[in-house]
């Protein structure tokens, strides 16, 4: 038994506890409360940080993380044309591998010990088997031309019978149909039947932006001009994005809704008849343009949400507490009242809300007896009261890497550090950065662009 002390405990489930303990036998949590309580065993004291339940990224895109800055100040399609023949040229298999690894180690640095990863490659299953840390994989599918949709779900049929050996207690595979514009009609018809077919957990992008919504509702905008050269009919498809999932059957599945910025009162109804879940990614919305979601509206719904940051070619940083950070303030900058959310509120989004998104709340996302040792401890400065340590990590901690993490009782960082480090991994993904910039150099952007 190990009895992991902290100036604040914050379970998420239950108030914040004073000078607490949270107690670990093997994998899982055998006591949370007050220091002088709960069974003995040799006692670690973390010292003056808040401890929570380890963070839940519900989106990102790891196999993306070499590709941070290079992507800037770009209008969206400019961004996905860039992304995609990039990866194409530059990266590997390899690559793609070490891009990944090196995503979980920055993620695990800062306390997130579950990923909601959507991966074109199926990279990310090993990484994350390898890293130790907990999630699901959604294997990616694309086809917006309705010809090919046989031959789409038949890759991806075998593409998932590829993975699943790998799948452990730990972490899963799903599938992700990409989104409204990379997908036709008839392929998230398919999709969604295999996932029912094989009892898969389903993401897909949606809502995200204001060329999608332009291509779904009225078969216009750069979206559909693309298409259209590449000999693919465009027409008229739902009143929304949201609107087209349910009229094709693949809310019935329940995915995970990834973005989901521009929806209005009937797409929240409509999500939350679904049981949906949504993952919110407010700095990459922001950066990227693409607006703020109705967060407030969403969780008045009944909605459940995570947080997600996307990849880090649209974010830059692996750190969920400076999402709920800008969550928060976004919210509270849309709607000019300080009311909601409150920190409480956005950090059981980076907790509870993201294990609920993805199905493992019944074994992370919060601290209590019986449930994993998923933790995650941040500094607090020694010298300054902190009366309300949810408020304190929303505003303060935000930015700051975790001085402990540790999943299913595994140490994975102690003292800030990382424990098992990859020897040489940063100077790789430096060198993939390099090669990136050699290639936008030498004019690959404009290869292949329709």
């Amino acid at each position: 038994m190990i009895r992991y002390r902290a100036r604040w405990i914050v379970p998420i489930s239950s108030p914040p506890v004073a000078n607490g303990v949270v107690a670990v036998d093997g994998e899982r949590i055998a006591y949370v409360g007050p220091a002088d309580g709960g069974p003995p065993g040799d006692e670690q004291d973390l010292g003056a940080v808040v401890l929570l339940p380890g963070l839940v990224n519900a989106h990102c895109h790891l196999e993306l993380t070499a590709m941070r800055g290079f992507l800037e100040d770009l209008d969206f399609r400019r961004w996905i044309l860039r992304l995609t023949n990039a990866r194409r040229a530059v990266l590997d298999r390899d690559a793609l591998l070490d891009s990944a690894r090196h995503g979980l180690e920055e993620g695990v640095r800062f306390g997130i010990t579950a990923y909601a990863d959507t991966c074109a490659s199926g990279v990310v299953l090993q990484a994350m088997r390898e890293a130790g840390v907990r999630g699901v994989m959604y294997q990616e599918v694309f086809g917006p031309d309705a010809a090919q949709c046989a031959e789409s779900i038949a890759t991806l049929r075998e593409q998932i019978a590829g993975l699943r050996y790998l799948e452990t207690p730990l972490v899963r595979v799903g599938i992700s149909p990409h989104a409204p514009y990379t997908v036709c009609d008839d392929l998230f018809r398919a999709a969604a039947a295999l996932a029912r077919e094989l009892n898969l957990p389903m993401a897909t992008h949606v809502a995200e932006s204001e060329v999608e919504h332009q291509l779904v509702i009225d078969a216009a905008g750069v979206f559909a001009d693309g298409l259209r050269r590449r000999g693919i009919a465009v027409e008229r498809r739902a009143d929304s994005p949201i609107q087209l999932l349910a009229t094709l059957g693949v809310l019935d599945v329940r995915p995970l809704l990834i973005h989901c910025v521009r929806v209005d009162a009937r797409d929240i109804e409509t999500i939350a008849t679904s049981g949906s879940p949504v993952a919110h990614c407010p700095v990459s919305n922001a950066k990227l343009g693409h607006g703020v979601a109705p967060l407030d509206e969403m969780l008045a719904a009944g909605v459940t949400v995570g947080l997600g940051s996307d990849s880090m070619a649209s974010n830059n940083r692996m750190d969920i507490l400076a999402e709920a950070r800008m969550a928060l303030l976004a919210q509270r900058a849309r709607t000019r009242s300080p009311a909601t959310p409150s920190a409480e509120d956005v950090l059981a989004l980076a907790t509870i809300g993201g294990a609920q998104a993805i199905g493992i709340d019944t074994v992370a996302g919060t601290l209590e007896a019986g449930k994993s040792a998923d933790l995650a401890a941040f500094a607090l400065d020694p010298h300054t009261p902190t009366h309300d340590p949810m408020a304190a990590a929303v505003f303060s901690i935000a930015g700051a890497p975790a001085r402990f993490t540790a999943v299913a009782g595994r140490v994975l960082v102690r003292d800030g550090a990382l424990l098992r480090p990859r020897a040489g991994l940063p100077e790789r993904v430096d060198a993939l950065g390099a090669a990136l910039a050699a290639w936008l150099d030498a004019g690959g952007e404009m290869q292949g662009v329709v």
